[in-house]
């Protein structure tokens, strides 16, 4: 598949004279010409930078983006831009499939008062760009296609039934599948797979399990009201190719994308990121290439779907593994809305064990009165006051209440649970449950 690739950037490059790149839709570099001028303006910083990285960054994304060069059908001119690193003007050939963006092929136009490519040389250059379209639309497509493989391998058991399962799947992939990858969850997921994830290596739609999925009560307190788990509602697999271990923006940028999808269909829900838009690793995903949609990330976010994203893995061992982060990932930002609605797995802190825990609703003895609806602002207060190392004054002050009040409050606590909030283990123990119960 890049031999095509780099075949059809060649004859682009051919038609109109000048070295061309191609990038897929999230400004990967995919193939680029030969480049042999003696011109310093032709490698200015971005160009450089894609090529040697193979991707670009959020900045020039967006100031390219800003030209319309996701809604285009045709070529679009882009003048230079010394002060963003753009030294020389680009022309825009946008790759599209039934009218969906997949990609760009990007060119340098020449200088003020040189005669650039005609009409005719730019049209032959977008009948190949459509070529090239077909061809990324297929490479999506076949990420969905093996969504039975990809399914098998998530909802196996441990042992002989998992390793012939990633076996399978490692066989479909070819060799791809030895490569980087990193696993998002989206939920809830209504509905079919995406019939295309630009990127994806694998797509499926896993059923939930009996509990602890995303989701659920909004935190503690908040009484036992029925939860994604317990609806039956599924949630999206998405295998996405990375390029290296410490870029991941690929991955948050698809899950920012798929979370508007997801929204459109599921409606108003509760969770406890309804409250806020988040300031957590979605932050960092731009979604702008995807087109335009009538639900926002935000929109997703009040209607409690959210997403998770794995630690990068290579191969497919470890694919189990990582598939369980993404859920717990997704399942801490339902939970916890400063980690937004895309959260990653190395960012969440003691999720990462309290999801492993916490399989149900919490049910110690000890927190359990604490945890019902009539006791909601004390679990509150005992949590900020944990939350705060136990001490008073900055917990009186993040719950904005006196100091007094607060041991008044924290006395109530004690009673109810029969915990010394002197005590470490006691400390720990009522800590762990209002976490958890944020889970469940």
């Amino acid at each position: 598949m890049k031999g095509d690739y780099q075949d059809l950037v060649d004859e682009i490059s051919a038609l109109l004279g000048a070295p061309a790149t191609l990038e897929n839709r999230d400004f990967r570099l995919i193939a680029f010409g030969a480049h042999d001028s003696d011109d310093d303006l032709a490698m200015d910083p971005v160009r450089t930078r894609s090529i040697l990285t193979r991707q670009s960054t959020a900045d020039v994304r967006s100031w390219f983006e800003a030209f319309g060069i996701a809604r285009a059908t045709g070529p679009v001119r882009i003048p230079a831009a010394p002060d963003a690193g753009v030294f020389r003007g680009r022309i825009c050939l946008p790759v599209r499939y039934r009218g969906i963006v997949q990609g760009y092929v990007w060119l340098l136009d020449q200088e003020p008062g040189k005669p650039g490519p005609g009409p005719a040389a730019l049209d032959a250059a977008m009948e190949v760009a459509q070529r090239i379209g077909v061809l990324l639309a297929e490479e999506a497509k076949a990420g969905a296609d093996l969504s039975r493989e990809f399914l098998a391998v998530l909802t196996a058991g441990r042992g002989w039934q998992q390793d012939m399962a990633v076996a399978a799947l490692r066989a479909a992939l070819g060799p791809g599948g030895d490569g980087l990858h990193a696993a998002v969850c989206v939920t809830p997921w209504p509905g079919e797979a995406p019939a295309s994830v630009p990127g994806a290596a694998a797509v499926c739609v896993v059923p939930r399990r009996g509990g602890g999925e995303p989701g659920g009560a909004a935190g503690p307190g908040a009484g036992a009201g029925p939860g994604p788990e317990a609806a039956g509602e599924p949630a999206l697999a998405v295998l996405l190719r990375l390029r290296s271990t410490d870029a991941l923006a690929p991955a948050l940028a698809a899950a920012a994308r798929l979370l508007p999808r997801a929204a459109a269909a599921t409606g108003t829900g509760t969770g406890a990121a309804a409250a806020t838009g988040g300031k957590g690793a979605a932050a960092q995903a731009t979604g702008g290439s995807s087109g335009a949609t009538a639900v926002t990330t935000a929109t997703a976010t009040a209607r409690g779907v959210t997403a998770g994203v794995a630690d990068p893995v290579r191969g497919l061992a470890d694919l189990p593994a990582a598939w369980e982060q993404a859920v717990a990932a997704a399942r801490a930002a339902a939970a916890q809305p400063r980690f937004g609605p895309v959260a990653q797995w190395s960012a969440i802190g003691p999720y990462r064990m309290l999801a492993t825990l916490a399989a149900g609703p919490v049910d110690d003895p000890a927190a359990r009165a604490l945890l019902t609806p009539a006791n909601r602002e004390l679990a509150r207060t005992a949590e900020v006051f944990l939350d705060c190392a136990g001490q008073a004054g900055r917990a009186a002050a993040a719950l904005g209440i006196h100091r007094q009040t607060l041991y008044y409050r924290l006395a109530r606590v004690e009673q109810l649970t029969g915990l010394d909030l002197d005590e470490g283990e006691d400390r720990l123990l009522l800590h762990m449950a209002l976490k958890a119960a944020r889970l469940t």
